[in-house]
């Protein structure tokens, strides 16, 4: 190919977020020879969800084997689940050796972006006024980094200290004070322990009660450190024991949960005595409808005199304290917010225009979808990684990740080798998908009558995929490009393109 041409036919892609996806999506573009790839990072440095959460106890609770990068198993971690500054680190190291870190803009938020059908390059417009143009979209903004605060009436009043743990105040001294604590999902399994170490008196507000079982943490030995350097194979071996282990534990979200209920009771019993307390830490719905979760310090942390668990609503934050439904204050000094993200918003404020001026935001009024979680009819050139179904419940997003950074190059690689203005996935080939995962969602304890961050208000499974992930990559593995319109480019004099407008064949 001559380099006049080659230089024609390259596409620039604008990747939306530094963190896990982001990261993944430029390596495997630049594995493919595909270098014109801006980064956009809305904060000053990487990490996405592990640059967010600093609350104390933040740590991963997927075994590391299985949350770092199949291409690139470091042997040197010291324990089997980490911490997430040791995450951030690893991200950190990834960036350098591949090189990425100039192709990373920081402090550049996106606020707008905008298809425009004749050229076929979205205009992309950021918080800072700054505008710019890319052929392609790869949105990985991600599902857990944009605090959700419960809206609880006076909440501004509060005289005392207040945060979300995911944006925690470390410079409060919580040595001796009285300190409540609104949630109790996986944030506050992690942090609550820890706060219950130096605090005089720690009172949770809890909705509901989550599943928790112990976690396997352990130290890795100076002699398996060696072994996995000296033979790296052997890490992956651990790491398809543990994907697998994985996939077993689906079954559970399908079929009984008992097991999974006995484990979290017996491990709870070691620790809790007090009945009443007991009875309102055992959830009432099934293991998998809100996230399973692990640690080894909660129960613990919940057998301790000083640690009270409140069931009953609130009713407003005050000056002084938190006030619950049946008229009870509890005065207390700080208030920390468990109360999540808000994941059912995928893209958060972000608006996204595409054919004939369509708005995302309105197309997803009635919940979020994509085909295969990565793209939208009507939206051309335009890919979400860790989208619409693709969380999940029994393994590790980074093998969804990894599946959906691959299928994205190989599109980009579509439209660059058959010089194409754009691709837009067919709107029979979205609903078909989607009718495909609502029906799986349907048959799973994702939707069976609890209230989670999986779920839009209406009830709608948003977020998770209730399948097989070796499915997912079979699916994924490569582009069915007969599920998309492909556009070619306006005709020339010269090179036998296609005339504008018109639509090729899918091959």
């Amino acid at each position: 190919m001559a380099m006049t041409e080659a230089r024609e036919k390259q596409r620039s892609v604008a990747i939306i977020g530094a963190g896990m996806s982001g990261i993944c999506t430029a390596i495997k573009l630049k594995e493919a020879g595909i270098t014109d790839f801006t980064i956009y990072e809305k904060a000053s440095e990487i990490g996405g969800t592990w640059r967010e959460n600093t609350y104390p106890g933040c740590s991963c609770d997927v075994p590391l084997h299985m949350y770092q990068f199949s291409f690139d198993m470091r042997p040197d971690w010291e324990r089997k689940f980490v911490f997430s500054a040791d995450i951030k680190a690893y991200l950190e190291s990834v960036v350098d050796k591949y090189g990425l870190r100039n192709h990373i803009r920081f402090n550049s938020e996106i606020e707008s972006c905008r298809f425009d059908e004749r050229s076929g390059r979205w205009h992309i417009g950021c918080a800072d006024g700054s505008a710019h143009e890319a052929d392609v979209v790869a949105a990985g903004t991600g599902q857990l980094h944009r605090p959700r605060w419960p809206g609880i009436k006076g909440e501004e009043s509060f005289e005392g200290a207040h945060w979300h743990s995911a944006e925690w105040n470390h410079e409060y001294d919580l040595k001796g004070k009285r300190v409540a604590v609104i949630g109790n999902g996986a944030s506050a399994i992690q942090f609550v322990p820890e706060v219950a170490k130096e605090a005089g008196e720690v009172t949770i507000f809890q909705r509901s009660a989550s599943w928790v079982l112990p976690r396997p943490q352990r130290e890795f030995y100076g002699w398996e450190r060696a072994l996995y350097k000296t033979f790296p194979w052997l890490i992956n071996v651990q790491r398809w024991k543990i994907y697998w282990f994985g996939e077993l534990l689906f079954r559970a979200f399908h079929t009984s949960g008992d097991k999974i209920k006995d484990m979290a009771i017996e491990e709870m019993e070691l620790y809790v005595s007090d009945p009443e307390k007991k009875a309102k830490l055992t959830p009432d719905y099934e293991p998998g409808c809100k996230r399973v979760l692990f640690a080894n310090d909660w129960w613990p942390a919940m057998g301790k005199d000083h640690l009270h668990v409140i069931t009953e609503g609130i009713e407003e934050i005050c000056p002084t304290g938190v006030k619950t439904k049946d008229g009870t204050l509890h005065e207390v000094d700080a208030i920390i917010y468990g109360t999540g993200f808000d994941t059912t918003n995928f893209l958060g404020p972000m608006d996204v225009t595409g054919l004939a001026g369509r708005e995302l935001k309105k197309e997803w009024k009635d919940g979020a979808e994509a085909h295969y979680g990565m793209t939208v009819t009507g939206f051309p050139n335009f890919f979400l990684l860790y989208g619409p179904n693709t969380n999940l419940g029994h393994n590790s997003i980074i093998f969804m990740i990894e599946c959906q950074a691959n299928y994205i190059r190989q599109c980009v690689e579509k439209l660059r080798d058959d010089d194409l203005l754009y691709m837009d996935v067919k709107p029979e080939a979205q609903a078909r998908w989607n009718e495909k995962v609502q029906s799986d969602n349907a048959n799973s304890v994702f939707a069976s009558g609890c209230t989670s961050w999986y779920k839009t208000d209406a009830g709608k499974v948003t977020n998770n995929w209730a399948n097989y992930t070796f499915k997912y990559w079979w699916w994924t593995r490569r582009p069915d490009f007969a599920d998309f319109t492909l556009r070619g480019r306006p005709g020339k004099e010269e090179g036998g393109r296609e005339p504008a407008g018109r639509t090729v064949a899918a091959q």
